[in-house]
């Protein structure tokens, strides 16, 4: 298995929904080792979770990774905040962006790179119920042309 080979654990397609995505990184994220086992067996969930910027450090919450069932007295709380690790500059970088009105972080994939968890974050403003809306009736559009080209051809 190569170093740039990715396996997804959890998608957060909720994110893709409810906000305009407008930059991403890539950040990895301290874990113990219960965690990492639950994690190959793809025991998480990123739908409600956010991001916070606090002290210079930028940690998850709300991720679950589910405890692993024989990790007993090793296993953690499934919900506690996460400190994810990325580069000064990077965050710094956040940092400022966020300042701007509207922006929020948002978790978008987990995901191992080789053997390392990785957690992709993205920079996100929200949309309004009518670009939701918009949004629907495209997917819709797109999705009606499929059919009738699928059944021209046939």
């Amino acid at each position: 298995m190569g170093k740039d080979t990715r396996k997804l654990i959890a998608n957060n397609k909720k994110a893709y929904h409810d906000y305009f995505i407008e930059d991403t990184w890539e950040a990895g994220i301290s874990l113990a080792g219960t965690e990492v086992k639950s994690l190959r067996m793809g025991k998480c969930s990123v739908k409600e979770s956010f991001i916070r910027i606090e002290n210079g450090e930028v940690v998850v919450y709300g991720m679950h990774i589910s405890p692993y069932e024989k990790g007993n007295i090793f296993n953690k709380d499934p919900l506690r905040p996460r400190k994810l690790l990325l580069h000064r500059y990077e965050i710094n970088k956040i940092t400022g962006k966020i300042a701007e009105k509207g922006y929020t972080l948002v978790p978008l994939q987990v995901y191992f790179k080789g053997s390392l968890v990785k957690v992709e974050i993205g920079l996100a403003k929200g949309k309004k119920l009518y670009d939701k809306r918009q949004d629907i009736a495209k997917k819709d559009m797109k999705r009606e042309a499929e059919r009738d080209f699928k059944v021209r051809n046939l």
